[in-house]
């Protein structure tokens, strides 16, 4: 009998700055992870711009970035069409305002899920509320398609506290996960609030996911296999990816391989997946 082939399919190194890589139907994905400083009373930084490319500000002076914002961190007023945003807001705040006059504050673990569909104008802003010490601000933006069916939709927002995430946590607090999407045994509740109705993740057996995990040093912890991947590939029906991406921490193990910071691994779907800090 021959030696059970590795889950790791592929690693590939992440780029410095920018978006990751990502597989169908996943569109873009990208990190921001800035430490802003205190803020001044237009919710701007109390430092200096000078030296930033204002309007297109990604270089990441001083360990941030205005971003497209002009006095406020951020990405003022702009289309999307035919596709869906998933920011998950780890850290810090953003200030949403779109064309269908809705306004709101989210972020420190919220997560807003939006269907653009037939179109829709939204700025993303990140107003720096301490006026006494740093704002830091940790995002993840992930474009997701959408269905042939569901391009020309209504747009739809929808919410998700972070109070209402289905969260995982082992060991006394050594191992987390927080799931925006799909299910992971053992997670309260079994499963995340609704996404809109038209998403690619909203249609039966499309077993789409999405979660972060953090594990403290010598703690490990088993992603199971899809369910939908398995049937897919019984069938012969369609792909199903799956994608681990290390971003943060110096070295782990995924499956059989050890690994350093700043990878995207691509993995069998079918198969359990060992990972481990250490």
């Amino acid at each position: 009998m021959s030696a059970l082939k590795s889950p790791v399919r592929a690693v590939t190194r992440l780029p410095s700055a920018g978006p990751w890589p990502t597989n169908d139907p996943f569109l873009f994905a990208v990190h921001h992870n800035d430490n802003f400083p205190a803020g001044n009373a237009g919710l701007g930084p109390v430092e200096s711009l000078r030296g930033r490319s204002i309007g297109q500000d990604f270089a990441n002076k001083d360990g941030w970035n205005m971003y497209h914002g002009e006095k406020v961190p951020g990405f003022p007023q702009h289309p999307h069409r035919g596709f869906e945003t998933v920011t998950v807001c780890r850290t810090g705040l953003v200030d949403h305002f779109d064309s269908l006059g809705a306004t709101g504050r989210f972020g420190e673990g919220d997560v807003q899920w939006m269907t653009a569909g037939k179109g829709v104008c939204h700025s993303e802003m990140f107003p720096l509320l301490n006026p006494a010490g740093r704002n830091p601000m940790e995002l993840f933006q992930i474009w997701m398609n959408l269905p042939a069916a569901s391009k020309m939709v209504d747009p739809f927002f929808a919410m998700l506290w972070a109070d209402q995430l289905p969260r995982l946590s082992l060991d006394g607090g050594g191992v987390e996960v927080a799931v925006v999407s799909g299910a992971v045994p053992g997670a309260t509740p079994a499963l995340p609030p609704p996404c809109p109705p038209n998403s690619w993740a909203a249609q039966p057996g499309s077993g789409v996911g999405i979660a972060t995990i953090k594990l403290l040093p010598g703690k490990a912890w088993t992603l199971f296999a899809s369910p939908t991947a398995a049937a897919l590939a019984s069938s012969g029906a369609g792909e199903f990816h799956r994608s681990v991406y290390f971003y943060a921490g110096s070295k782990c193990s995924v499956g059989d391989q050890s690994v350093t910071v700043g990878v995207k691994i691509d993995v069998d779907p079918t198969r359990d997946l060992a990972i481990a800090n250490r």
